[in-house]
């Protein structure tokens, strides 16, 4: 039972339909795609991408995209294109493992930001680490943030960005479950209120259509050339069939169909999850409740050692993911993420009572 797994169930996607659309693009593509839509991706996709961004309210568009493979790809990317060996990255504490992972790949320093798990990153305490620590670029995620799916409020991402701004510092902003809100409207991205190009979007259809396609893609502003370079130099193309394939998938309506339908199964899986750690758990535990994504941050009493947890939940075919892989020094020792993302069972409830 996958619960410390990063991705839900590939049983709620519409993988058959979308093999209809990847078959089509290929039989029907163009042989000229191949070698003209390379770097920095197809242009009907990037044109379908952009019309999502607008309907949203914040105007981007196709040339100010490009595709790469999977959202990591476009954040490393990102990463690689705006700093140097050495500089200091402000990340969430906690943080996803990935922006870790990247950041000590590159020889560069993180230095954690107090994060409050229901409205995200510590204003204040991004703005003392910015002054006393000389922080170059930020990688945050304002929107159903990985591990505890915190959503910052509208007001608080204009702050964000106004401050960045202020100090000319870049942000790599990781936005990948922002398809996945529970409520009417999609929450607006940090990029909505930036006007200086600091701002670099990543986003990805992995979580909320096509996960294992590995199509994701960036907005990334000023730092366009640059991005697009280092894309040419590195990868030189995200496979074009299936970026085509999906560009006809969202040209026939169907996204938003499947949205709505994924976005009620996650919803209705997630208030299992949080009624039976309510029920199961022990006094004093406290788990996180977000409107949107798949996850869930469980805070358990101090002294639990949630490492230990998880090696006997592997005893028993179970896994979470303990809190210490989620901050460099190991912290968060009584805290676990747990994915929601997974259809209900019997089996499913057992397993989170560690029945």
């Amino acid at each position: 039972v996958p619960l410390g797994s990063a991705f839900p169930s590939p049983l709620l996607y519409p993988l058959a339909r979308l093999a209809q659309y990847l078959g089509k693009a290929a039989r029907q593509m163009d042989p000229w795609k191949t070698v003209e839509d390379l770097s920095p991706g197809s242009a009907e996709l990037r044109r379908q991408i952009a019309k999502r961004y607008s309907a949203h309210g914040v105007r981007v568009l196709p040339d100010d995209i490009v595709i790469t493979s999977g959202a990591l790809e476009a954040l490393n990317l990102c990463l690689e294109a705006v700093t140097q060996r050495g500089d200091v990255v402000a990340i969430e504490s906690p943080c996803w493992y990935g922006a870790l992972q990247a950041i000590e790949r590159l020889g560069l320093r993180a230095v954690q930001i107090a994060t409050d798990p229901v409205e995200g990153i510590d204003l204040a305490s991004l703005e003392a680490a910015i002054r006393k620590q000389g922080v170059k670029a930020c990688w945050l995620m304002p929107t159903f943030q990985n591990p505890t799916g915190a959503l910052m409020p509208d007001e608080k991402k204009k702050a964000l960005v106004t401050l960045l701004a202020k100090h000319g510092i870049p942000m790599f902003e990781d936005d990948v479950y922002a398809e996945l809100h529970f409520g009417r409207n999609r929450p607006l991205p940090a990029k909505a209120f930036d006007r200086d190009g600091l701002v670099l979007h990543c986003g990805s259809f992995s979580k909320s259509l096509a996960p294992g396609y590995r199509i994701g893609w960036c907005v990334p502003g000023k730092f366009m050339r640059k991005v697009e370079r280092l894309k040419l130099t590195t990868s030189i193309a995200t496979s074009i069939p299936v970026q085509e394939g999906i560009a006809d998938y969202l040209g026939s309506g169907g996204y938003d169909h499947h949205l709505r339908g994924l976005r009620k199964a996650l919803e209705s899986q997630q208030r299992e999850v949080i009624r039976v750690i309510r029920e199961e758990f022990p006094p004093g535990t406290r788990v996180t409740r977000p409107s949107g994504g798949y996850f869930c941050w469980v805070e358990m009493p101090k002294g639990t050692d949630a490492l230990k947890l998880h090696r006997s939940a592997i005893g028993k075919g179970i896994t979470i993911a303990p809190g210490p892989i989620f901050a460099p020094a190991r912290q968060y020792a009584n805290c676990m993420r747990i994915n929601t993302g997974n259809q209900w069972s019997v089996e499913a409830i057992r397993a989170l009572a560690l029945g």
